[in-house]
């Protein structure tokens, strides 16, 4: 079990165990070392019941091999097929009015739902954000989204060649740039990756090729060529690429919203944002963070009760609050990495801690949750996925067959590594 990072700014409850955690103890595992924190508020507000947190780095693929549950699991990929059966009903949660159903994102909480009943309670989300210099907001279109056809548009016109190459440039696919930009485009594309059968992913293969045919003509179109994005990021990417904005080398960058609001201040108070969005909808990160209490658990009262105190809104402002006077909020951003999964959080509390969110809150509507995807899915976009886009869009320009087929490549992926329980290093 490896140790994150985060440990070391949090006390005792973090890295002790309870040997004699009885029926009022609850045991929450997580992938989220900030619930060490929030166990620690929980445990002081009152005395009847007590959290114990343990950190997993995968805490999905965890529970599927456990003998021995925990009473709660926090974490993202807790949909699969072989977590979700794990988890009990929390509709009695909803109907004795301890929680309130609309309170939540509709769209979150629906991906929590399983037979018409609900099993998971959504805590975070984050969304992909295009960043610029804040001398660039009046160009565009839109207060809150931006879509592909303006960023290529935009990115275009802002390109500026010397002595046969760029000194600066829009947007381009560089392996120096961002390859997450290339599966952002594949989503609003509706390729649509799902949990298949096992432990494989399924997509739409027509989207996919879409996907690819007009990565490969912005390419062409905006920025000559695979060489010329190569030559420009050779040269100038040896900064960060918020840096690189800054300067003006760059025009946009592309990054998720957890990573924006953790930039150091100086850095963010000359940017700005929109989120990327297609057909009225911004694609939510893969990471989403559900909650969910396990059917086999040893303290259902004392996780009834933590689950009770953190789904309020006043318990979420407190802890934003300690986030701030204790400085948390410098490398992690917001409820669990990311905004809160309730509305009425996001929407009026969140900016009081996070000014860059006033005229930014994400219309509530446009919230496109992600499909429940395999407990190791985020080694196979790493792994596979992310690297196939790439080997795709520079095949045409760079020679040779290209990459097998991405089923292919897959099912190999997965037989050779069937140990792998969903990590990557970051």
């Amino acid at each position: 079990m490896k140790i994150h990072p985060f440990l070391a700014a949090v006390p005792l409850l973090f890295l002790a165990s309870c040997e004699n955690a009885g029926p009022k103890t609850a045991v929450l595992w997580t992938d989220r070392p900030e619930f060490a924190i929030y166990a620690e508020y929980f445990n002081a507000a009152q005395a009847r019941y007590k959290v114990e947190v343990r950190y997993h780095t995968a805490p999905a693929a965890d529970l599927a091999a456990a003998r021995d549950y925990p009473d709660i699991v926090a974490g993202s990929w807790l949909k699969s097929a072989a977590t979700r059966t794990l988890f009990k009903p929390l509709d009695y949660l909803l109907q004795d009015g301890a929680l309130e159903a609309e309170a939540f994102y509709p769209r979150l909480l629906a991906l929590g739902r399983i037979e018409d009943r609900q099993y998971l309670f959504p805590v975070s989300f984050n969304l992909p954000a295009l960043v610029f210099s804040r001398n660039t907001s009046p160009q565009l279109s839109n207060l809150f989204v931006i879509g592909l056809e303006e960023i290529k548009t935009l990115g275009k016109a802002y390109n500026t060649e010397t002595r046969g190459s760029y000194s600066r440039m829009g947007f381009c696919f560089s392996p120096s740039w961002n390859d997450e930009f290339l599966f952002v485009a594949a989503t609003l594309f509706d390729t649509s990756f799902q949990e298949g059968e096992g432990t494989l992913a399924a997509w739409d293969a027509p989207a996919l090729e879409r996907t690819v045919g007009y990565i490969r003509d912005w390419i062409t179109e905006a920025n000559t060529g695979i060489a010329a994005e190569d030559d420009f990021a050779f040269k100038y990417f040896y900064e960060p690429p918020q840096k690189l904005v800054l300067s003006g080398r760059i025009l946009f960058t592309c990054m998720e919203s957890s990573e924006f609001f953790t930039l150091p201040q100086e850095q963010r108070a000359g940017l700005d944002f929109r989120w990327i969005a297609g057909e009225e909808r911004i694609p939510l990160a893969e990471e989403t963070v559900y909650y969910g209490i396990c059917k086999n658990g040893k303290a259902p009262k004392a996780a009834d009760a933590f689950t009770e105190w953190f789904f309020q809104t006043d318990t979420l402002f407190q802890l934003l609050d300690a986030g701030r006077r204790y400085r948390f909020n410098e490398t992690v951003f917001g409820i669990a990495g990311g905004l809160s999964a309730l509305h009425t959080v996001t929407e009026q509390v969140f900016p009081q801690f996070y000014p860059g969110l006033l005229g930014h809150i994400p219309p509530e509507g446009f919230l496109y949750p992600p499909n429940i995807l395999p407990r190791n899915w985020p080694a196979i976009k790493e792994r596979v996925i992310l690297p196939y886009l790439h080997k795709r869009i520079r095949a045409a320009e760079e020679g040779g067959d290209g990459p097998l087929p991405l089923e292919q490549q897959i099912a190999e992926w997965v037989h050779l590594n069937r140990n792998v329980q969903g990590v990557v290093n970051r």
